[in-house]
């Protein structure tokens, strides 16, 4: 396995990796609403879903991949009343993605740092940037 860090996503907040690759698979972590540069938590909703996939792209791009090698998305939401404003910025971030990736939505108690929502994926490398 190989281990993927950039300085343009958070530092994780506990004892794992932003991203790891095993074979062409990439695994990035659980990205919640943190700005890299001022080290918090993104105040809003909107801002912390738009923090993440800002994350995730960086994330992306440092293991040589873009959003279309994503395979595979995991979301969990504390307020599932904010599930339709998820699902415009979700469409609005994969609108240039012809297959959208599947994906896995789950309402949860809590998330770190007050965070209201949570993202990991799985991206297929070598393939999908076609």
């Amino acid at each position: 396995m190989k281990k993927i860090h950039t300085r343009e996503a958070p530092k994780p907040v506990g004892p794992y990796s932003q991203a790891v690759i095993h074979g062409n698979l990439l695994f990035v972590s659980g990205q919640i609403g943190i700005d890299p540069k001022m080290g918090r938590l993104r105040e809003t909703f909107e801002e912390q879903v738009k923090q993440i996939f800002t994350n995730i792209d960086a994330i992306l791009r440092s293991a040589g991949a873009d959003k279309k090698n994503i395979a595979k998305v995991s979301i969990y939401i504390t307020d599932l009343s904010l599930f339709p404003q998820l699902n415009a910025l979700y469409e609005d971030f994969f609108k240039d993605v012809e297959v959208k990736p599947a994906r896995t939505t789950v309402g949860v108690n809590s998330l770190p740092m007050g965070a209201y929502v949570e993202m990991d994926i799985i991206a297929v490398l070598g393939q999908g940037k076609e």
